[in-house]
């Protein structure tokens, strides 16, 4: 928490009260993760070591990521959205590279489909704990959802592996033929945008995206009058994404979305949704206490990222 003799303004500034949240409630993880992001030597080797050190402890032998690092997917087995998870974390600390990606890469082609790109869930989650709204079958088709992400950071690291070929290919196709979606697979989309080699041809597709969006209303443009926007089909009720949702960052693809004065009332509405305690809420479908409550932190310091990355003060 802050030194002795701080401010009261400080001590409450959203920074402050998502600490005494993270402490109080978070994976060693996620405090590795926010001590990294936005504690004294924050971005120092040593606090990326700490993260990483973190993370290895999901890693299996076949080099993806499992035991629950996703928390909607329990048990131990690896999956591919445990390991976008894991690339994730590794990018955002500059680690997204090296023979730790290497053995993702061999196990991202172990688990792809005929197609060459990734499943949301292989079929060897059967049998663990799983959101009910996640379906495990046997032959699981490719994903935008699993892939695009994966790719994107990849991509974006300048990480070049056999497997990344036939995964891009996929992505390509997949987005340029997106008519009618859902805001997850819209912002797996973008993922894959922003990190895309090819930029005329990334902007050209998210410019389309963005229209797609837009009149399918996909995306809150007014928080405040949120009720008045539709929830897709097989959503939680009020499981509604904001302009702030689709770009994280305003270098991102979809920024150029939303007016600035859209822009401005979903980073307001993002400022005002921390709780009581600290933290900011998950709004899909909570199936169970505690992923619940490991979501939390983690949705936490994406929302305190966003802010930042806006140039919002936090504290």
């Amino acid at each position: 928490m802050a030194e002795n003799g701080a401010s009261s303004h400080a001590a409450s500034s959203p920074l402050a009260r998502a600490e005494q949240f993270v402490w109080l409630t978070a994976r060693i993880l996620e405090q590795r993760r926010f001590a990294y992001h936005f504690l004294n030597g924050a971005g120092s080797g040593e606090g990326a070591d700490a993260v990483e050190t973190a993370l290895a402890a999901y890693g299996n032998a076949d080099g993806g990521y499992g035991h629950a690092l996703e928390p909607d997917l329990r048990g131990p087995v690896s999956q591919p959205l445990h390991t976008g998870h894991a690339l994730r974390v590794l990018d955002s600390i500059g680690r997204c590279g090296g023979l730790r990606v290497e053995r993702v890469c061999r196990y991202l082609t172990s688990v792809s489909t005929a197609d060459g790109a990734l499943p949301a869930i292989h079929p060897s989650q059967r049998g663990y704990p799983l959101a009910p709204f996640v379906p495990v079958v046997d032959d699981p088709p490719s994903e935008l959802l699993a892939t695009g992400p994966v790719v994107g950071l990849l991509h974006r690291n300048e990480v070049w592996h056999a497997w990344l070929f036939r995964a891009t290919d996929f992505c390509w196709q997949a987005v340029e033929s997106l008519e009618k979606s859902h805001p997850y697979e819209v912002q797996a989309a973008v993922a894959f945008l922003d990190g895309a080699p090819d930029r005329p041809r990334a902007q050209a597709a998210a410019d389309r995206l963005g229209r797609r969006v837009r009149e399918q209303r996909l995306v809150a443009l007014e928080p405040e009058r949120a009720d008045a926007y539709p929830v897709p089909e097989g959503y939680a009720p009020g499981e509604h994404h904001f302009a702030h949702d689709f770009a994280r960052s305003p270098d991102s693809l979809a920024r150029a979305w939303f007016t600035d004065e859209e822009m401005e009332r979903s980073l307001d509405f993002l400022m005002n949704d921390q709780q009581e305690d600290g933290g900011w809420p998950i709004r899909w479908r909570q199936w169970a206490p505690g992923t619940a409550l490991e979501w939390r932190p983690i949705v936490t310091i994406d929302a305190l990222r966003t802010l930042a990355a806006y140039g919002r003060p936090i504290g």
